[in-house]
């Protein structure tokens, strides 16, 4: 049985020094609009299906809040179904912890880029102005564009000439990118964060090249009347350093983060972390996602470099766990292991890279999620039976993100999500219901809902809106159902700042300037931003 606790009490168990798993169980947009500063979001939607991987110890303090409004008591069930064994509450919410006198942070990824705009304030990191790059470029100066986001949102847009190469990769490839000593370096990202980190990676690694941060990205570029370049392919290359320059390299980045306080594991006591119970390691591959597509240990998750100091809390959900980082080039671990030190976190790297990651043992099974069975069916089967002379009345239920539902969906369909879903359930339990949606994903843990509310006739439809189509079902679009005010699973805070909605990004680029003035002493406490290189 789930235990009560006030929000002071779970503000000192986050300033104690051991391990807890602090999870905002709302959906996505609730969560987006304001949660405490070191929540880390899994909405209720999907709990049991990503809570196991960002919080794999069930014996972990595990810590819910919501609205107030009885979903983390549901939430509580469900992990403790799962086996976790210290589940707590936070009474009354978001609302309690905002009674408490304690901050609630409106965005996501909110530790990391708090951390960016520190990391500037206490290095003085260069920047440029996209007025000045467009000088540079028009004067015919040397210098180098290199976009430090991955290659998805590069391709979407990005400042004319650059190259993508996300900042986790930028120690090993900038050499072959700049090779020039006197060729200025510049690093964008789509505001301030992935700019800041890129260029002071390069700072801190020793470069010789002038280097600077993009001011304000890709949004800044938008505002400063700039044209973007959209659906450019320009990326680093994979070619490693010849030996000789990388063992050097190597030796710089081991050298760099020691003096910010990572640890070089050895495969002995890496084993041994896996073994012990009484805490949790990540074991992290911060290689490219093709890379590690191609081969990795099975001990491993895949964790891009950039992405893991972007935003951390997408792949860990225990603050306190050890994170065993690990590459095959003795670069990027290293240099991704000293930026999540300075952002609170105990990072280590695996000496022996990825050939010593091979011989790990995996740590004890995380809880897995077993649904009830619950029968499936084909567009072209549920349409037979909803028109053939054995019709029956169905009620369709699409558990789909509302963006989705408004796009397309099948006609006479209701769109709902997990926390509301009493709402769009029949009267009548022995009515046929359909959930459309993943149907391994969040439509089976909607199935699971209903059925243990007494529902007995459900199934779930297993192919999307093509096969939909396919089959002569009727597809409907509705652009404003569900209505913004019941899109609780989407985040219209940063909504079109990429879209040409110039007062979206200046929003977006003030909340970003303006967190560090948000936080109280424990937080600010959270990040150990080196003053410079030893410091």
């Amino acid at each position: 049985m789930a235990e009560r606790v006030d929000a002071a009490t779970v503000k000192s168990w986050l300033a104690d020094g051991r391990e807890i798993a602090f999870i905002d169980v709302r959906e996505h947009g609730q969560y987006g609009e304001g949660h405490p500063f070191l929540a880390i979001s899994i909405p209720y939607s999907r709990l049991e299906l990503a809570l196991p991987a960002l919080v794999p110890n069930p014996s972990v303090r595990l810590v819910l809040i919501d609205d107030g409004d009885g979903v983390a008591t549901r939430a509580a069930q469900r992990a403790e179904g799962l086996g976790y064994t210290r589940v707590s509450i936070v009474v009354s919410g978001v609302g309690g912890w905002r009674r408490a006198g304690f901050t609630l942070f409106a965005g996501v990824n909110v530790p990391s880029k708090t951390f960016g705009e520190m990391v500037e304030l206490q290095r003085h990191t260069p920047r440029v102005s996209p007025v000045e790059v467009q000088r540079m470029t028009a004067a015919g100066e040397r210098f180098v564009i290199v976009d430090g986001r991955p290659f998805a949102e590069f391709e979407r847009m990005n400042i004319p000439g650059g190259i993508c190469c996300p900042n986790g990769e930028l120690a090993l490839r900038i050499h072959a990118i700049a090779p020039d000593p006197s060729t200025t370096i510049v690093v964008n990202c789509a505001g301030r964060t992935r700019s800041i980190i890129g260029a002071q990676t390069l700072i801190d690694l020793g470069v010789p090249n002038p280097v600077f941060a993009v001011e304000n990205g890709t949004q800044g570029w938008f505002l400063a009347g700039l044209e973007l370049e959209r659906g450019a392919s320009r990326r680093h290359g994979t070619a490693l350093p010849p030996p000789g320059k990388l063992a050097a390299l190597a030796a710089r980045a081991r050298s760099v983060a020691q003096a910010r306080g990572v640890r070089f594991v050895d495969a002995g006591e890496a084993a041994a972390w896996l073994g012990d119970a009484e805490r949790t390691t990540f074991v992290l591959d911060v290689r490219s996602p093709e890379e590690f597509a191609a081969g990795s240990a099975s001990v491993c998750a895949s964790a891009p470099g950039a992405q893991l100091i972007q935003a951390t809390d997408q792949w860990v959900g225990v603050k306190g766990a050890r994170l065993l980082l690990v590459d095959d080039d003795g670069v990027r671990a290293a240099m991704t292991a000293q930026w999540l030190r300075q952002l609170g976190h105990e990072a280590c790297v695996l000496s022996g890279g990825l050939k010593a990651a091979m011989g790990l043992p995996r740590p004890a099974a995380a809880p897995t999620f077993k649904a009830a069975d619950v029968a499936a069916v084909g567009a072209k089967v549920l349409r037979a039976e909803m028109e053939g002379d054995q019709r029956q009345a169905a009620d369709i239920i699409d558990v789909r993100s509302s963006t989705a539902f408004r796009a397309g969906h099948i006609a006479g369909a209701v769109w709902s999500i997990r926390p509301r879903l009493a709402e769009a359930l029949p009267t009548d339990r022995m009515r046929l219901i359909v959930f459309a949606g993943d149907a391994s994903g969040a439509a089976r843990l909607a199935a699971a809902d209903a059925t243990e509310n007494g529902y007995g006739n459900i199934r779930l439809l297993d192919d999307g809106p093509s096969a939909w189509a396919a089959a002569g079902l009727d597809i409907v679009a509705t652009p404003q159902v569900p209505a913004d005010t019941a899109s609780i699973d989407f985040l219209f805070f940063v909504h079109d700042r990429h879209d040409g909605n110039a007062d979206a990004a200046r929003r977006y680029l003030a909340w970003e300037v303006g967190l560090l003035d948000q936080l109280d002493a424990d937080e600010r406490g959270v990040f150990k931003v080196a003053e410079k290189l030893g410091g």
